[in-house]
């Protein structure tokens, strides 16, 4: 098997059990949760840096102020997307939080349409649609809107519509975002140590044990989906992605027991459905590409 394909099942099935590790830290405050995920990350990510040897790049990046209010940017859209999955793990709504990463593709359509001058086909359009009747249906029935998902999905798919336009790559980029964000998270942990809310020393020394790998399980899955980018098409790539979203709403159903009513059931085939469909119609649309391509150069 290709090591790419590996590497891509790797980080998403690392993605995928994070809601058991975020659910370990349940009594840990979800912003000190945050807060040590960035500032563990960060350490982590230059210990990296030191053994490659590859911190050039650093001086050059602050010194582009375009560089410094993107990745400010999107550090912040990070933060916000990281809280949410943690308070959502840890407040039940584990299923909700999948939504997000399922419907997240589509989004991303629609932000290439409204930003880069994308034009999808009838196909994704479709797609789209039947995404959006199933958040309707969602809506209706329950009488609110599914927020967790949708700032997931927002957060994400803005984040990385930045970051293919951004010059740093995901390792740099990752680097870049902690490093601006470590001082504000570093200076609240110490807040809360002063007032005595703080969690890290004062829970069980197995937590603390986790709190303190929160970095490392933020920072592997990038790095394996880093080498998996560079060594398989991005096709495979967006058939693969499937993998956390559908083990996160797994490990909320059947492991964390929460509830996922008919209605749930059906909000969510809509979006199943639409996924179904835009997955078949790339695959379809990435063949013919290809199969042309083999025909001028033969």
């Amino acid at each position: 098997m290709n090591k790419g394909i590996l590497y891509a099942i790797g980080a998403y099935t690392l993605w995928g059990f994070l809601p058991l590790f975020w659910k370990i830290l349940e009594e840990v405050p979800p912003f000190q949760i945050l807060c040590h995920r960035i500032s563990w990350s960060l350490i982590f990510l230059l210990f990296i840096q030191l053994i490659w040897r590859n911190f050039s790049w650093l001086k050059s990046a602050f010194k582009n102020k375009t560089t410094v209010i993107t990745f400010l940017t999107t550090s912040i859209l990070l933060s916000i997307n990281w809280f949410t999955y943690i308070w959502a793990v840890n407040n039940e709504r584990t299923i909700e939080a999948s939504l997000g990463y399922f419907i997240n593709p589509l989004f991303c359509v629609i932000l290439g349409v409204v930003f880069l001058k994308e034009r999808p086909d009838k196909w994704s359009w479709f797609a789209i649609i039947l995404a959006f009747i199933g958040i309707g249906y969602t809506i209706i029935m329950f009488g609110s809107i599914p927020w967790i998902a949708l700032i997931l999905a927002v957060t994400f798919g803005i984040y990385g519509l930045l970051r293919k336009q951004a010059v740093l790559n995901s390792l740099q980029g990752l680097s870049f975002e902690t490093l601006l964000l470590f001082l504000p998270s570093t200076a609240f942990l110490i807040y809360f140590e002063i007032k005595g809310v703080g969690s890290f020393g004062h829970i069980s020394f197995s937590k603390n044990i986790y709190l303190s790998l929160a970095g490392i399980a933020t920072s592997i899955p990038l790095l394996l989906f880093a080498a998996a980018a560079r060594q398989i098409e991005l096709t495979s790539l967006g058939i693969l992605q499937y993998i956390a979203p559908t083990m996160q709403f797994l490990i909320g159903l059947l492991i964390f027991k929460e509830e996922f009513s008919r209605n749930s059931f059906i909000g969510f085939s809509f979006v199943w459905l639409a996924l179904i469909i835009y997955t078949v119609n790339n695959i379809i649309k990435y063949r013919r590409k290809k199969w042309k391509l083999d025909r001028i150069e033969s």
